[in-house]
């Protein structure tokens, strides 16, 4: 039997060959070291009591089917959410929740795209969006992010890549797997080619919270309420319950528009019935209670040192180069050409896996064409970072493409 023929053109090759490369190391006994995704819990970073205790609390009501948008109580929180961030228009009816950040990008993607559309999106990118959209018959066009400027979209370059089949626009802010954090200027600037060129925006800001050294995060969609913005969100980061799979998109800026695509979204949440009804009972209490997360991203924090510690360590490493970043969980690194002549970044962490049973990823799986970047996630504590980085270390004083 062979696979569709839509996924040919179809990446994500975070968890691709290099992922089943290790899983076969695994099954053969080999203990690994695994810096390579985003998930707190297997680092001792826990969903927060009371949020465990709010699912448990509401099990025994969670047993049937809910509105395909979610539960009341869960989309009347997350309006209010982005109420208090200045998106004032939002209600709960223009809330859909939905099982992680992950199903929503595709459901969004879905609605909007026919075959040939283009959608900009960053690079490099959390590679979900750019597989998205070309799943869905569209042509993701990437728009250049300059390491030079901490990672900040290059407006002109963005303006230059804007074409009459473009239809939306993607930013992720704070950004995977740079950790930039972008600053209103840019947003604005953003914004602004959106409005002129009559573009749908998508904010994916699952790590709005995760900022550090007095970084602020601006919600896109407060800047712009004229501009028809896809706001996304969920607890898998900031309070640490990747497993629950629960997310959240809301809606602004259609006032005066054609409901047209916002139909089209709602037939696709009705399809798959609705979202994990549980785990939709967390998100009350996640975002009207006590936010955890502020402890952690502050100096004595364990992500704010752990981030310090990790970037102090790989950033030492002869002919590597590293932009700190300023939100999220990661450290996208540079490997200079002059000292590493590396043609194939793949090879690379497969070569690093075999040796050193150390899992990263490699900076062409976020779909950046220059081959000599690598992404370690900083979630796990600083004994096991030094170990890491030590590992990373001995592997490139001796190694050769």
């Amino acid at each position: 039997m062979k696979q569709a023929h839509r996924l040919k053109g179809v990446r994500y090759d975070i968890r691709g060959p290099v992922l089943r490369r290790a899983q076969q190391l695994e099954d053969a006994g080999h203990q690994l070291l695994k810096l390579n995704i985003g998930n707190p819990a297997p680092w001792g970073l826990a969903t927060p009591e009371p949020i465990v205790a709010d699912v448990v609390h509401n099990l025994g009501a969670a047993q049937g089917y809910s509105d395909a948008r979610g539960i009341y109580s869960a989309r009347v929180a997350v309006a209010q959410y982005y109420q208090n961030q200045g998106v004032t228009s939002v209600q709960p009816d223009d809330v859909m929740l939905g099982n992680g950040v992950s199903e929503l990008i595709v459901l969004a993607v879905q609605a909007l795209l026919d075959n040939g559309d283009e959608v900009l999106v960053p690079s490099p990118d959390y590679p979900l969006w750019t597989g998205a959209v070309t799943l869905c018959g569209g042509r993701a066009v990437h728009y250049r992010c300059d390491e030079s400027a901490g990672w900040m979209p290059d407006l002109e370059h963005v303006a230059a890549q804007i074409t009459e089949h473009t239809r939306a626009m993607v930013i992720i802010n704070p950004n995977n797997p740079t950790g930039a954090v972008y600053s209103r200027e840019t947003l604005l600037g953003m914004l602004e080619l959106a409005r002129r060129y009559d573009l749908l925006v998508f904010a994916d800001e699952i790590y709005d919270k995760i900022v550090y050294d007095g970084a602020e995060h601006h919600t896109l969609a407060a800047l712009a309420p004229d501009v028809p913005v896809v706001s996304m969100g969920g607890l898998s980061k900031t309070y640490r319950a990747a497993g629950f799979r629960s997310g959240w998109l809301a809606v602004s800026g259609f006032a005066g528009r054609s409901t047209d695509y916002l139909d089209g979204l709602q037939l696709l949440a009705n399809m798959r019935l609705c979202p994990n009804v549980p785990a939709q009972h967390a998100v009350q209490t996640a975002l009207g209670g006590y936010q955890s997360i502020e402890a952690l991203i502050r100096p004595g924090g364990r992500l704010y040192e752990q981030r310090e510690h990790a970037w102090r360590e790989l950033t030492a490493i002869s002919g590597i180069d590293c932009v700190k970043p300023s939100g999220a969980l990661y450290l996208f690194a540079r490997l200079d050409p002059a000292f590493y002549k590396i043609h194939d970044d793949e090879r690379l962490v497969i070569d690093l896996l075999e040796q050193q049973h150390l899992l990263l990823s490699h900076g062409t799986g976020f779909n950046i064409d220059e081959p000599n970047y690598l992404r370690l996630v900083f979630l796990a504590p600083t004994d096991v970072l030094r170990d890491a980085v030590g590992r990373l270390s001995a592997f490139l004083g001796t190694y050769h493409q």
